[in-house]
């Protein structure tokens, strides 16, 4: 467990100069709304081979639980679009675990997916530990064959454990928070009290009884994320504790820099169709492993690893890779169930791109020829739209519709207010699959000009790449 132990890119740079003093998570707290678990297992299946969510862990302390995520900030100009937060072990965190719980709400509000681990004290110790000799310790076989045997003293002392977490996990459940869970990680290595214990009976089982009983105490919006570590060992199936009880199957990486292709293959092995993840690595993702291995969901950087692995130009071409989705940019549906899909169905609202900014008539003008452009969130007319059935998008404030200029359909029209006319330069169509607004006369896409989240950068009709420069997310 590496972290608790320890030419282009110039232009990137030169964007992100402007990016760091203009860049923010969205303004209100609407970037999603309250969903379920199985809304994000539908959004992490209809994103795979296609995207890919960066994501950064925040380690302890409890008090700090934003620190490394901020970092990708200072860093990119960007926030990640997985938060990744733990429920902690030594005593002054665990009594802390409210400032985990806060910053997970917050992080959803602004517009990122969140994902929780817990490093664990064993039964066989209090509620808080030390790390080493702690959640770095073995039981002894004896031990662990009562912690997954129901009826026995380390059993019941097991699931008691469990029970500590679950009022700050029903707060994400009652705030409509589906969670990444991911406990019981690299249950392949021998580092931790409950690895190394391989079959039916082991490490499996301790994962079964612990899904069964926080899915009693009527946790249904934890998504359950098994993990391995990438140990040339092998045999990571030995532990897999069954396709009922799993919904991502994801690897840690520490063997190695990146997965190997034999590491990625063995994983879509045993996960068999579901969405597969990198649960914790340290050097950034490159463009050769995103365009050689592109079903990986997410990508999580660890702790301290992100600077201490990764130079700076590193890690801000891997936050602007068109592929990498970061906060704002990530967008869960809805699975059905009698809600309104956002991003699919017609409404009135902001709409939301680039970096959580939005959709916006330049200095809010009404007349025919406004540019529009992409700006900060902000409550008001200049960012209020209401996408039509009939395929317009229009502002309210000033009765015109999203239009082409001169109903251009070349690279590099510019888009603007104009009459409602019903032309086929004021026509546009949802891309569920990217998130892209197509307007059909051209067959292009709506673009923010030169992939820049600065305020006051143009929109404009360009081929439709699936970047992330194109994805919008509509309002309900």
């Amino acid at each position: 467990m590496r972290g608790i132990r320890g030419g282009l890119l110039a232009c990137l740079t030169a964007l992100l100069a402007v990016a760091f003093t203009v860049v923010s998570p969205p303004s209100d707290a609407e970037a999603f709304p309250a969903r379920t678990r199985q809304d994000v297992l539908t959004y992490l299946r209809s994103i795979t081979g296609t995207s890919v969510v960066s994501g950064q862990h925040n380690k302890e302390p409890a008090s700090q639980p934003g620190q490394y995520t901020q970092q990708v900030r200072d860093i990119t100009g960007q926030y990640p679009g997985l938060w990744g937060g733990d429920l902690m072990f030594n005593p002054q965190d665990v009594a802390n675990r409210q400032r985990i719980v806060d910053q997970a709400k917050t992080e959803w509000a602004n517009g990122s997916l969140v994902s929780l681990t817990w490093h664990v004290c064993p039964p066989t110790t209090g509620s808080g530990c030390a790390f080493e000799g702690g959640v770095k310790s073995r039981i002894g076989a004896d031990q662990f064959r009562q912690v997954v045997t129901d009826g026995t003293a380390l059993n019941a002392a097991w699931k008691r454990r469990l029970d500590e977490a679950v009022p700050y996990l029903r707060q994400l459940r009652d705030a409509g928070v589906p969670v990444l869970f991911r406990p019981l990680h690299e249950m392949n290595e021998s580092w931790n009290w409950w690895g190394a214990h391989p079959g039916q009976d082991g490490g499996a089982r301790l994962f079964r009884i612990t899904r069964d009983h926080l899915t009693a105490q009527g946790l249904d919006n934890l998504i359950w994320v098994w993990n391995v570590q990438d140990n040339p060992a092998g045999d990571w199936a030995s532990y897999y504790p069954g396709d009922a009880y799993v919904d991502v199957v994801s690897l840690d990486v520490w063997y190695k820099a990146h997965p190997s292709q034999a590491d990625y293959q063995q994983i879509q092995s045993i996960a068999n169709g579901k969405p597969i993840a990198i649960g914790e690595m340290g050097k950034v993702p490159t463009a050769a492993l995103l365009d050689s291995q592109p079903r990986w969901a997410w990508f999580m950087i660890w702790s301290e690893q992100l600077r201490g692995d990764n130079s700076n130009a590193e890690i801000q071409a891997a936050y602007f890779h068109p592929r990498v989705l970061n906060q704002g940019e990530v967008g869960p549906v809805n699975s059905g169930g009698g809600g309104t899909d956002p991003g699919t169905g017609t409404g009135t609202g902001a709409i939301r791109g680039l970096a959580g900014k939005c959709v916006d008539a330049r200095a809010s003008g009404t007349a025919d020829g406004t540019p529009v452009q992409l700006y900060t969130c902000a409550t008001g007319v200049a960012q209020t739209w209401t996408v039509g059935a009939d395929g317009t998008i229009r502002n309210p404030h000033a009765g015109r519709c999203l239009d082409a200029v001169g109903a251009g359909t070349a690279n590099g029209t510019l888009v603007q207010l104009w009459d409602c006319n019903g032309s086929g330069a004021q026509q546009w169509q949802y891309v569920a699959s990217s998130g892209a607004l197509r307007n059909p006369q051209s067959g292009r896409c709506l673009d923010v000009t030169g992939n820049s989240s600065a305020d006051s950068t143009r929109l404009q009709l360009w081929d439709c790449t699936g970047a992330a420069n194109q994805r919008w997310t509509l309002p309900v």
